[in-house]
């Protein structure tokens, strides 16, 4: 009698593995790599060197129609350590074709730099513009939720974005007393129970979709520790940003315009330095501005097919950090750069750039730094 029943129960169990349909699932790997020659002058102080290679895989994965999955992973070489980062992982959902839904870590659409242009096959020059990446006024990334979706208005396009994370928290200069006051972008964990909320709106006023106009948004009301002197420290920041790329006949090969102004305000607070031994109290007016612009042109549509491969490209970016800060800051950084496209996802990028700063915490004078750089970069 039993073996008639694991019989039986066998093969129900085959009929109903049986029924189920095809995997609809797909899994793909994309990500990008890059490395490179840097030679720096400071002042009269030179160093030259090779770059270890960055490499980031980025892992696709659709569960179906409506639900997938996104990461990447990054590794660097960076002196003579192999430094490992989680750029972003989030589960995305689509509701209707207007409005997507995506929670965990993911990159956040604050102008559209860091969204978007920081890759190194897709940035146009080796580095990124003053106050983006470390020591920046822009966040990058963050855990949270988020709703995003687009509307086509007939004719002209709008996408949206708004979300939910952790939040940025404060720098009280405990640990570094010379960043006092900076505000740290992507923490696991919240030390609060305030929460960021963010989004940005972008219209694209041309039926060809050849220009965007964008405004972001990004505030709290608390960046310190729930039980820290710092806890009613709120921040807003703001950015617009502008893209622009077409192709032109008359020039014979398309133009691509990019810019971004980023605006951060961080309420007064009191922060202590030490003195021959005293903790000394201070405060400053804690508002910092970054911005840059580009121009690239590429001549596609010329007769010769080895200058259909380049590209010329010219930014201009500025930073000020809070005067009566220990972090106080003003440069200013001309880049310009020749790029040779192997492929459509492949480049090698000649570049020179002059960066001029006042102040900042590693220095108290007027510094200028030249540098030139050979990078080549690959998307998969």
């Amino acid at each position: 009698m039993t073996l008639i029943i694991l019989g039986l129960g066998s093969s129900a169990l085959a009929q109903t593995y049986n029924t189920f349909e095809p995997s609809k699932t797909q899994f793909m790997l994309r990500g990008y790599g890059h490395t490179g020659f840097e030679y720096l002058d400071t002042g009269g102080e030179q160093e030259s060197t090779f770059l270890g290679a960055t490499f980031a895989p980025i892992f696709l994965y659709k569960h179906s129609d409506k639900l997938m999955f996104e990461a990447e992973l990054e590794f660097e070489l960076e002196g003579n350590e192999l430094k490992t980062g989680l750029e972003y992982a989030d589960v995305m959902y689509v509701l209707n074709k207007h409005m997507t839904v995506r929670a965990g870590k993911f990159l956040l659409p604050f102008g559209t730099f860091m969204e978007r242009l920081h890759p190194a096959w897709i940035n146009r020059l080796p580095s990124r513009p003053l106050g983006f990446g470390h020591d920046g006024i822009a966040p990058a990334s963050d855990i949270g939720v988020e709703l995003r979706g687009a509307f086509d208005l007939g004719g002209p396009k709008l996408n949206y974005a708004v979300y939910v994370t952790n939040g940025p928290r404060i720098k009280d200069g405990s640990e570094e007393p010379e960043e006092a006051g900076m505000l740290d972008f992507g923490y696991y964990e919240d030390v609060n129970l305030a929460k960021a909320l963010g989004g940005r709106i972008g219209l694209l006023p041309l039926s060809d979709s050849s220009m965007e106009w964008g405004i972001s948004a990004y505030t709290t009301n608390s960046t310190g520790a729930e039980d820290s002197d710092y806890k009613d420290v709120g921040a807003f920041l703001w950015a617009l940003d502008l893209s622009y790329v077409k192709s032109i006949t008359p020039l014979q090969g398309v133009v691509d315009i990019k810019a971004q102004y980023n605006s951060s305000n961080v309420d007064t607070a009191t922060y202590y330095e030490i003195e021959d031994g005293i903790s000394e109290p201070y405060s400053f007016d804690n508002q910092s501005s970054s911005f840059y612009t580009q121009l690239s042109y590429r001549p596609i549509m010329s007769g010769s097919d080895f200058m259909k491969q380049l590209e010329f490209v010219g930014r201009y970016s500025d930073f000020n950090a809070p005067e009566g800060a220990e972090w106080e800051e003003k440069s200013t950084q001309y880049a310009f750069g020749l790029n040779y496209w192997l492929s459509w996802r492949s480049v090698v990028k000649f570049s020179y750039q002059t960066t001029k700063m006042e102040g900042g915490h590693d220095s108290d004078g007027t510094t200028r730094t030249n540098g030139l750089f050979v990078h080549w970069a690959i998307g998969f």
